[in-house]
């Protein structure tokens, strides 16, 4: 890292950085309006049936798009204003389901408590390949801590379903607002008791990384396939003005890559 500080922790953004959402996702809703199809027991109306048996994997994949981004302008809004009530994202991803398979015009294609369970989804999702070795890794030199706008319970189970050994869970919902607020970032660093000069966050996110970085962070930047929503010449600028201190590129192998970087030897890499 360019600072001279050591470097004492990691925070981890979860969603897209730890996990590919994209992937589980899209994939469960496939599954379950499959079963929803084929159940002897539903009983659907026609244009529902019509509708979920005409939508492809590319359609299935825009609803979930859209479901992440209703999180986005959920925990942003939270963010910008303290005086909105504070709701979980789990909260959120069911209220914004339901919302969903209306404008999509599914609903009855699922009951309350399908859908309910569906929501949950995002307990489930599965890390990237390198996720769980990479943090196996830091382990050996660092604090490893997640700081995800993801409820801790949400947390737990993605640790545990995708055995991520990070060494502290920690939560927006801890600081009652959500990330870009400094109150997620500075309240993360201060819990830890370190100064933010000793800790990186580690994000898929350039927005979340410049933010960190703002408030005395170091920031670690992993590309992840269609995570950054950027323009191109945006990308570039934040390369161009040094807005993180490391750069993983799609085509280097994530957290090892990162390691190898902070002078971690993995064995996982060539040369």
């Amino acid at each position: 890292m360019a600072s001279p500080t050591p470097l004492k922790a990691l925070l981890f953004d979860v969603f897209g950085t730890c996990v590919d959402w994209r992937k589980t996702v899209t994939n469960t809703l496939i599954a379950q309006a499959h079963e929803s199809l084929n159940s002897a027991s539903a009983s659907l109306a026609t244009s529902v049936r019509l509708r979920a048996t005409d939508m492809t994997e590319s359609d299935w994949g825009a609803f979930a798009q859209q479901w992440r981004h209703s999180y986005h302008v959920f925990t942003r809004s939270i963010a910008a204003d303290p005086s909105i009530r504070f709701k979980t994202v789990d909260e959120h991803h069911l209220e914004a389901l339901h919302e969903l398979v209306e404008q999509w015009g599914l609903k009855g294609l699922w009951t309350g408590e399908e859908l309910g369970d569906l929501s949950l989804v995002w307990h489930r999702l599965d890390p990237w390949a390198d996720t769980a070795s990479g943090i196996d890794s830091f382990n050996n030199r660092f604090q490893t801590v997640t700081l995800s706008n993801g409820n801790l319970s949400l947390l737990q189970d993605l640790k545990t379903h995708g055995s991520l050994a990070f060494t502290h869970l920690f939560s927006a919902e801890m600081f009652d607002s959500y990330k870009p607020s400094p109150k997620v970032y500075l309240g993360a660093v201060e819990r830890l008791g370190l100064e933010p000069r000793e800790c990186a966050m580690v994000a898929a996110h350039l927005g979340d990384l410049k933010a960190a970085k703002s408030h005395g962070l170091q920031a670690i930047y992993v590309e992840r396939a269609g995570e950054e929503g950027w323009a191109h010449e945006d990308v570039q600028k934040a390369r161009d003005e040094g807005w993180v201190d490391i750069w993983i590129a799609l085509d280097q192998p994530g957290f090892i890559a990162v390691a190898e970087k902070l002078g971690i030897e993995t064995g996982l890499l060539d040369g």
